[in-house]
């Protein structure tokens, strides 16, 4: 496998994983991150070569996505955080611009 090569199945594994959290589907999202994480092991063998503009591209375009993913889980965690606190009586006290947050 090719630096290029693992790049391109840690893409892959992104977008599987995007499609995963979208769905909520547990299991493909574990299969996704298997995948993600052996890409990014075999692309890290090639960690002394000198990448290329191609390979730049492509691990920029897999840090996009990984950012994508990360926003996802982000918001996930947020709804389930406002829905626990509605459902306890705890729901997050109003945003009131120029309050003071310490006191």
């Amino acid at each position: 496998m090719t630096r290029r090569d693992a790049l391109i199945s840690v893409i892959e594994a992104l977008h599987a994983e995007i499609a995963a959290l979208k769905s909520n589907d547990v299991r493909a999202l574990e299969v996704a991150t298997q995948a993600k994480l052996a890409g990014i092991d075999a692309a890290a063998a090639f960690d002394r070569d000198v990448p290329n503009a191609e390979i730049r591209e492509l691990a920029g375009e897999a840090h996009r996505l990984n950012e994508t993913c990360r926003i996802y889980v982000n918001l996930m965690a947020a709804n389930v955080r406002r829905r626990l606190q509605n459902l306890t009586g705890a729901a997050a006290t109003p945003y009131r611009p120029g309050a003071m947050a310490f006191a």
